[in-house]
């Protein structure tokens, strides 16, 4: 038994090697983190934006981190864990930015900072990634009108106006319904709790029976309108106007339940962040605009074209 010794040996050490090379390897390649401000579905969209890079670019490790708790504190904790563990470029949904300087200018001090989603302006970040959100608001006001010729009473629904994307959102709404019969009787938050968003829509449908039309500001908000419209039996007479691309919602659309929806594109909002991370990194900074901000367009999805949008997000969901 003695001959097979020396080549046991051999291959243990030779397996040992191997593993030791791959460890040093991981270690040496810079990891990019994209951190979402909730957790919904649509950053799976943004997710695959990240595979996608990730395949262009192999040595660099890439992650996203969902935030389960949906908080400016749950952030913070987070965004602190990441620079401990010395990561290179951080691509951040901001969550209350008012309050969040200070700690922004901590990252951006030790790691390259994006924003995308929802900005920072007033922070040390590169650049932000994606929507105008003023400009959407007025395209979801737009809708708005369209629904409502005549005018009415309407209600909005959101996460949390702590959030920049939010309260644009709302400003854009505001400024193309200025001038019109359509009176916003509230804006309704909920902290990103499911529940509460739906009851937020049941109280809402109760306590206003003339309301005319509800809007959902974040992905997760138009199918709770969705859901509890459809369960008042309300569909067609209570008008819905939406964000993002969730299933119930465009399921909505295709039902005429919902009128429609302001759709963007999370999976550039991944996909860019992380390629433009590298860019940056290494000393190119010729994708920067003049105000740091890479505008990613939004498209407006209703009846006339759901069919063909949902065949695109089923293709890119890999359903």
């Amino acid at each position: 038994m003695r001959k097979f010794v020396a080549p046991l040996l051999a291959g243990v050490l030779a397996a040992g090697l191997l593993a030791g090379s791959a460890a040093v390897e991981a270690q040496q390649k810079k990891t990019l983190v994209l951190v979402t401000n909730a957790a919904s579905d649509f950053w799976t969209f943004a997710r695959r934006g990240i595979e996608k890079a990730q395949k262009e670019h192999p040595d660099y490790r890439m992650e996203m981190i969902v935030t389960g708790q949906a908080t400016a504190a749950e952030q913070r904790r987070e965004l602190d864990d990441l620079l401990a563990r010395g990561v290179s470029g951080i691509s951040l949904s901001v969550d209350d930015a008012a309050h969040a300087t200070e700690e922004l200018n901590k990252v951006a001090a030790k790691a390259v900072l994006f924003t995308t989603d929802s900005d920072a302006p007033q922070s040390n970040r590169v650049a932000y990634i994606g929507t105008d959100n003023v400009a959407a608001g007025r395209n979801a006001g737009n809708e708005i009108k369209k629904a409502l010729p005549d005018g009415g009473r309407i209600m909005l629904f959101v996460g949390t106006l702590d959030a920049d994307n939010a309260r644009e959102r709302v400003q854009g709404i505001r400024e193309a319904l200025a001038g019109t019969k359509v009176e916003i009787i509230d804006v309704r938050t909920d902290q990103v709790d499911f529940t509460k968003a739906k009851s937020n829509v049941e109280d809402t449908l109760a306590k206003y029976p003339d309301i005319s039309l509800l809007s959902g500001l974040w992905s997760y908000n138009t199918p709770e309108i969705y859901d509890a419209v459809k369960a008042a039996g309300k569909c067609g007479k209570v008008k819905i106007v939406g964000f993002d691309e969730d299933p119930r919602t465009l399921r909505g659309i295709s039902e005429g339940c919902v009128q429609s929806t302001i759709v963007q594109q999370p999976f550039e909002f991944g996909y860019l962040s992380m390629v433009n991370m590298i860019k940056y990194m290494n000393g190119d900074k010729s994708f920067l605009p003049a105000d740091h901000k890479i505008i990613v367009p939004t498209r407006i999805i209703d009846k006339a074209n759901v069919a063909e949008f949902t065949a695109y997000v089923k293709k890119l969901l890999g359903k």
